[in-house]
């Protein structure tokens, strides 16, 4: 099915990790470039939070590392970011919960149902979507190739989850929530989820160099007000909680396979898996995948190589940051070559 820019796979009836049946579960996703003749130039890059996949499209360029002259690159897009099912756009209330594992198993439905295939050269993600990276290595190693989690984790730390909490709090103190759900676009509370995103972001050193300028803003206010006023405004507030509950609840080890030991998940992933995180990000600290990568003792390589940069979280998407697009993309290009 064809609509506007992206198709959509009908998944039909999901059951989901809960035990909850979502109905005529349905999965946005965009393709860029050519499936070969051996299905085997396969790159997965699934959406971050809030994000959908004409956000992620800047870094699918040719001569680049997500090159569609080479590969056929495949972006779903994750529930509850208003393309795929959403609280926005179903009508199944209360909107069950759903989690990473739900989302990478309707995703691999996607590439064998509708496309036949069997072998991914690179599942690719930032953030939220470095989380489903993480998951498609642990729930289909003979499958991937390699992955790259880009300010990403294997599960959402109590740090991580705290902001989050900070997050959900300030979206929720607009008069809009009603009896758990939002009745009306929450103005007041979009802009303050905004303000409370700011100061996590980026780093303490971003502001100090005020690198707000390098971007056209005149002071710190006109910053805060043009940027992060308004970065979620564009998105059903719903969905945004949607989504905040499946990154707390991110978690590779939580599964009936591994009954929430993180050591035998992590001891699943036997893929080349590169770990990038962010030297400044406040999300997904540093020192996360420094514990992780000691425990990837079957991975066929794993490294980490840390963003050097002070744009905080956002190191990982780089879009108006050169140096931090050039990094990416060179660490990239090496793990295909692996």
């Amino acid at each position: 099915m064809t609509t506007h820019d992206y198709r959509v796979f009908d998944a039909g009836d999901v059951r989901l990790q809960s035990g909850v049946v979502f109905p005529s579960m349905r999965l946005a996703y965009q393709t860029y470039g050519t499936l070969n003749a051996r299905k085997d130039n396969v790159i997965v890059y699934p959406t971050s939070f809030s994000a959908q996949h004409y956000d992620l499209e800047w870094l699918i360029q040719r001569g680049g590392a997500l090159d569609p002259d080479r590969y056929f690159i495949i972006i779903p897009n994750l529930f509850g970011n208003g393309l795929s099912s959403s609280p926005s756009n179903s009508s199944v209330t209360p909107f069950p919960a759903i989690s990473y594992h739900d989302a990478v198993a309707v995703q691999h439905r996607l590439l064998v149902e509708q496309f036949g295939i069997s072998k991914i050269a690179l599942v690719y993600g930032w953030s939220m979507g470095g989380m489903q990276a993480y998951h498609w290595a642990v729930g289909y190693p003979d499958m991937v190739e390699r992955a790259a989690v880009v300010c990403g984790s294997a599960r959402c730390s109590p740090y991580n989850h705290v902001f989050l909490e900070g997050v959900k709090a300030a979206l929720t103190a607009d008069p809009a929530w009603q009896d758990g759900r939002f009745v009306a676009k929450p103005v007041a509370g979009l802009r303050a989820m905004g303000r409370v995103y700011a100061g996590w972001a980026m780093s303490h050193a971003y502001y100090l160099d005020e690198l707000w300028r390098e971007t056209g803003f005149t002071s710190l206010e006109d910053y805060l007000a043009r940027s992060w006023d308004v970065a979620f405004s564009r998105r059903d507030a719903n969905d945004l909680l949607a989504q905040i509950a499946i990154w707390q609840n991110g978690d590779i080890s939580r599964c009936p396979e591994f009954g929430g030991d993180i050591d035998r998940a992590l001891a699943a992933v036997r893929t080349d898996i590169l770990l990038m995180p962010g030297q400044t990000d406040r999300y997904f600290d540093l020192r996360d995948n420094e514990a992780e990568l000691s425990r990837l003792v079957n991975a066929r390589s794993a490294e980490l190589h840390p963003i050097p940069s002070i744009h905080g979280h956002r190191a990982g998407n780089p879009v108006a940051d050169p140096a931090g697009r050039e990094f990416i993309n060179a660490e990239i290009l090496a793990l295909l070559r692996r």
